[in-house]
C-alpha cells in the first residue's frame, strides 16, 4: 500500500514539473518572439503578436530602414520613408559621395556632385599625385604635374635617394648621387659599419675599419665576451679572457659553489671543495649530539 502511495506521489511531483516548465515557456516564447520580430529575424511569428506589440514591431523596422537607408547598408526601402526622412537620407547619402570622391575612393559617383564640388574633388585629386610623386609611392601620374611642381618632384626624388643611400635602406641608387652627396654617403656607411663591428652586429666588415677603430672594436669584443661569461651565457669563449680576468671568474664560482653547499640550495658540485671547505660544512651540517 506503502508502495503505491510513493509511486502515486512521484507520478504527481513530475507532471508538477513538466507543468512548470511548460508554463515557464508559454511565458517566455512571446518575449522571444517579440525580440526576433524586432529585430527582423526570421524566427518571427507575427501571427502570435497582439496590436501594441505589432506597433512596436512596425516602429523598430521603420527605424531600422532608416538607419539602413542613412548608412548606405541594404536592405533599404525608400518608399517607406517619410518626406524629411528622405530628406535627410539625400543629404547624407551626397555628402558621403562628396567625401568619397575628395578621398579617391571607388564608390565616388562624380555625376551627382555640383560645380564646385567637382573643382575641390579635382584638387583634392591633383594633391594626392602630387603627394604620391614626392614620396615615390602610389600611382604617380607626371603628366599632371605643372612644370614648378615637376621640378619639385624631382628635387624630392633626388633628396629621398640620398637620404636612402645615406641610411643603407630603400632603393639606393648610387649612379644619381654628386660627388659631394657620394662622400657623405661612404662617410655614412663608414659609420655605420664601425656601429655595427663595435656592437657586434652581423653587418660588420672588419677589413673597412681603421686601425683605431679596429682597436676600439676589439676592446668592446673583449668587454662583451667577459660580460657573457660573468653571466654564464653561451656566447661565452673562456680562451679569449685574460689571466686575470679568468681567475676573477673562477674565485666567483668557487664562492657560489661553497654557497650553494652551504645552503643545500643551488647547484653544489662537492668534489670541488678545498678540504677546509669541506670540513667547515660537515661541521656545519652534522647534528647536534643531546
Amino acid at each position: 500500500m506503502n508502495l503505491r502511495m510513493q509511486k502515486c506521489l512521484w507520478i504527481q511531483a513530475v507532471c508538477l514539473g513538466l507543468w512548470s516548465i511548460s508554463a515557464f515557456a508559454q511565458v517566455s516564447d512571446p518575449a522571444q518572439n517579440l525580440e526576433a520580430c524586432k529585430a527582423g529575424r526570421e524566427s518571427c511569428d507575427r501571427a502570435k503578436l497582439s496590436p501594441s506589440q505589432l506597433a512596436d514591431v512596425a516602429l523598430a523596422s521603420h527605424g531600422r530602414n532608416v538607419s539602413n537607408c542613412r548608412n548606405g547598408f541594404d536592405p533599404c526601402d525608400h518608399s517607406k520613408l517619410t518626406e524629411p526622412e528622405a530628406m535627410a537620407f539625400a543629404v547624407a547619402d551626397h555628402q558621403r559621395n562628396v567625401s568619397d570622391c575628395n578621398g579617391g575612393i571607388w564608390s565616388c559617383d562624380r555625376s551627382k556632385l555640383t560645380r564646385s564640388e567637382v573643382r575641390e574633388v579635382d584638387a583634392a585629386e591633383h594633391q594626392r599625385n602630387l603627394s604620391d610623386c614626392k614620396d615615390g609611392v602610389g600611382d604617380c601620374d607626371h603628366s599632371k604635374l605643372t612644370p614648378s611642381e615637376g621640378a619639385a618632384v624631382n628635387t624630392a626624388i633626388h633628396q629621398l635617394n640620398v637620404s636612402d643611400c645615406k641610411q643603407g635602406v630603400g632603393l639606393c641608387d648610387h649612379s644619381k648621387l654628386s660627388l659631394a652627396e657620394t662622400g657623405d654617403v661612404a662617410a655614412a656607411e663608414h659609420q655605420r659599419n664601425t656601429q655595427d663591428c663595435e656592437n657586434g652586429w652581423n653587418d660588420c666588415d672588419h677589413s673597412k675599419l681603421t686601425p683605431l677603430e679596429a682597436d676600439k672594436t676589439t676592446v668592446a669584443e673583449h668587454q662583451r665576451n667577459f660580460s657573457a661569461c660573468k653571466g654564464g651565457q653561451d656566447t661565452c669563449d673562456y680562451s679569449k679572457l685574460t689571466p686575470p680576468e679568468a681567475k676573477m671568474l673562477a674565485d666567483a664560482e668557487r664562492r657560489r659553489n661553497y654557497g650553494a653547499c652551504a645552503k643545500g640550495y643551488g647547484y653544489c658540485d662537492a668534489s670541488r671543495l678545498t678540504p677546509s671547505e669541506a670540513a667547515v660544512i660537515l661541521k656545519e651540517q652534522k647534528p647536534v649530539v643531546r
